[in-house]
């Protein structure tokens, strides 16, 4: 088992962890940019601890990278430190080529990485000493190797150039252009390479190897040291999220496809073995893995194989429109070939039209077609011209026992029977009536057969009807089960849209019984959602009844939750506490406006007439009242907690308690803040704070 005090031991206390995962060279102490996110301020650096006695990292401007290498890795990495730690260790085993897991006791052996300055020069003498000290450690010790680097000539920064790559992103990648490479054979005899005009030497440089590119000699790769097991050349260049990673052929189209902007890496080779351990890491980072292997029999071949393998992890597979000859089958030949960002992205759309074919078939219905508007939707119930229920929508009729919720919606349903010459009171409402004779569907959940039956005798006294017309329909649900009662008024509905050619308006008077618990989520939000579903199909307006008191501008459980959001608009009433005999009906949210701004309405039992009727609006200074407790009670729910709030704060949490646009929000600071409810703190007029009620 690799513990943590190996791999400590084994990268000078954690600082070559560091070194490997930060793509620069930095000095210990000295702020830098940290380059794994867009940092705009140099405030990282890499520290000694002295009291852990190892090197730490510590980011001002974002504290998840601060910490030890572990946690520094496993954030990089989208692990977990403690949870993932057995991981976090492995990946940096891997990725530095520590072999602490091939060793016994997490036997540490001395390095045989090389690497001289430009100017030094090559001692075969001292070349040839460089021998594993024991037969047990020759098998895990890579071949000794030394190279020297050198500056980019001018045409092998224009070779680089052809497939878009500048001296920055070679620099970026770690990739170095050596005039000289010295290793040994499988024989253990000494070999030498030397760079010529002809024949340039690359190398891509790890920790404790080098990959070499020779793109014009006949042995075009060659490596010195140990490649690790699990190499993945442009890893640690990758941002930390991103949306589509490519799985190239090799180094070189890594590099052209991050001269473009794209992220990619790739392993030794198109046939070699990804590991299900980095798969899962980068599926965990980036929505799309995208295969872009060459275009030649190996690459198609190769890339159908890794698609089989890893198909649980939702890999693609890009194949380029090259020949698939030796000067066109990559991504670096695609771009050389003179196409451009605009050029690759259009086939990344083309593989997505193709993955997304069916879903994008079924949401083109719901696409809004600016060249054939839809069919205006027609206001069934409103207040002073302000809509309330509106085809295609949910209203929602809310209060406690006794407040008259069923009786106010029976004076709806009885607006849509109006007839000419006949003025329904149906109790400060405006309510279209049915001339088309559509149905109108009154279903209830609490009711016996024979309450229902008085109710809906009223509801025609009301409407001056001497008798039921044909689609007015009215059904007691009491005897049925809950997932009965829920499917009976689905199949009603479709039938009665066929039978009288569309529905006027359905009135659901108890909602919460179509469900077991109001506090169940998954039930309520399924219920809703198919109500709202059943609005828009039949270009109706679906009233729901809940029998709730609301808290405040809030219904309470997940279903008054669920209703608040779908519901075009929801009204509540309460007994008036002035006068018990009278009931107020309050508006806690319209689609467009303030909720605030439409009047109180009120409506009693009048003994005479042996019905409700509407006894006018509420004077304009009730009006203003009721929007100063609102807003007081408002400010105190909001401030309870926080006791300051910046203005765009104040406005937000407005928006999302009251469920009010923006406009509506500003007014409502604006009359907190004239009526003392708000005022700026004194300490920083930056915030506002709880005014003194």
């Amino acid at each position: 088992m690799i513990t943590k005090s190996a791999i400590l031991a084994a990268t000078q206390n954690g600082l070559n962890v560091f070194k490997h995962y930060i793509p620069f060279d930095f000095k210990l102490g000295k702020n830098f940019k940290n380059p794994f996110y867009d940092d705009k301020n140099a405030s990282c650096n890499v520290y000694y601890d002295r009291h852990n006695l190892c090197f730490k990292i510590k980011d001002f401007g974002n504290p998840d990278y601060s910490g030890d290498c572990f946690a520094f890795v496993a954030q990089i990495k989208g692990l977990d430190v403690r949870r993932d730690f057995l991981q976090v260790v492995q990946s940096i085993n891997l990725d530095l080529n520590l072999c602490l897991d091939e060793k016994p006791d997490n036997f540490i052996p001395q390095t045989n990485f090389k690497k001289k300055s430009k100017t030094q020069s090559v001692s075969t003498s001292n070349f040839q000493k460089i021998k594993p000290v024991s037969d047990h450690i020759i098998k895990t010790i890579a071949k000794p190797y030394e190279f020297t680097e050198k500056a980019f000539s001018q045409s092998e920064l224009a070779f680089w150039k052809t497939f878009c790559i500048s001296e920055k992103t070679l620099n970026y990648f770690r990739v170095r252009s050596l005039s000289e490479f010295k290793s040994v054979n499988k024989d253990n005899e000494t070999y030498e390479l030397q760079a010529t005009i002809n024949e340039p030497i690359f190398g891509y440089i790890g920790e404790s190897y080098v990959k070499l590119y020779r793109p014009k000699s006949r042995l075009r790769f060659l490596y010195g040291g140990q490649i690790p097991a699990n190499y993945c050349f442009g890893l640690r260049q990758l941002p930390n999220r991103g949306d589509i990673l490519f799985i190239t052929g090799g180094e070189k189209d890594v590099m052209s496809l991050y001269a473009k902007g794209f992220h990619a890496v790739c392993f030794n080779s198109e046939t070699s073995h990804i590991p299900p351990d980095i798969i899962e890491m980068l599926a965990h980072r980036f929505k799309h893995i995208i295969l872009l292997y060459d275009s030649d029999e190996t690459g198609l071949s190769a890339s159908e194989k890794h698609l089989a393998v890893l198909e649980k992890y939702n890999i693609q597979r890009l194949v380029l429109p090259l020949a698939g000859n030796k000067t066109e089958k990559d991504i670096s030949d695609y771009f050389a070939k003179g196409n451009g960002r605009d050029d690759f992205q259009r086939l990344i759309i083309d593989l997505l039209n193709t993955k997304y074919a069916q879903t994008m078939t079924l949401i083109k219905s719901c696409e809004v077609d600016f060249y054939n508007p839809p069919e205006l939707t027609e206001n069934i119930v409103s207040v002073n011209e302000v809509p309330l229920g509106t085809q295609g929508n949910l209203f929602c009729i809310t209060g406690g026992e006794g407040t008259g919720k069923s009786n106010y919606a029976s004076a709806i349903a009885a607006g849509t029977l109006a007839e000419d010459g006949f003025e329904v009171d149906s109790l400060g409402l405006d309510v279209q009536a049915n001339r088309n004779g559509k149905a109108v569907l009154l279903y209830d959940t609490e009711q016996s057969e024979n309450q229902l039956y008085k109710n809906t005798t009223l509801l025609l006294r009301r409407a001056g009807r001497k008798s039921k017309p044909e689609w007015l329909k009215a059904y007691y649900l009491t005897a049925m089960s809950r997932r009965e009662r829920l499917q009976s008024i689905q199949d009603s509905m479709d039938y009665y849209h066929h039978f009288f050619g569309g529905i006027q308006l359905v009135i659901i008077d108890g909602v919460a019984d179509l469900v077991r618990s109001t506090n169940d989520e998954t039930e309520s939000i399924a219920v809703v959602e198919e109500l709202y579903r059943l609005a828009g199909i039949y270009r109706t307006c679906i009233i729901c009844v809940l029998h709730f008191v609301p808290n405040s501008f809030k219904l309470r459980g997940h279903l008054g939750s669920e209703l608040q959001r779908k519901a075009a608009a929801i009204l509540s009433i309460e007994k008036d506490t002035q006068n018990p005999e009278f009931s107020v009906v309050k508006t806690l949210k319209v689609r467009e406006g303030s909720p605030l701004d439409v009047p109180l309405m009120q409506f009693s039992w009048d003994k005479h007439k042996g019905m409700h009727v509407y006894r006018g609006e509420k004077p304009q200074k009730e009006k203003e009242k009721r929007k100063e407790v609102e807003l007081t009670a408002l400010a105190k729910e909001i401030l309870a907690d926080k006791k300051r709030f910046t203005y765009s704060e104040l406005l937000q949490e407005i928006e999302l308690l009251m469920d009010v646009k923006e406009r509506t929000a500003k007014s409502y600071i604006r009359f907190m803040s004239e009526n003392g409810i708000v005022v700026k703190d004194s300490a920083n007029t930056a915030y506002y704070i709880l005014g003194k009620l």
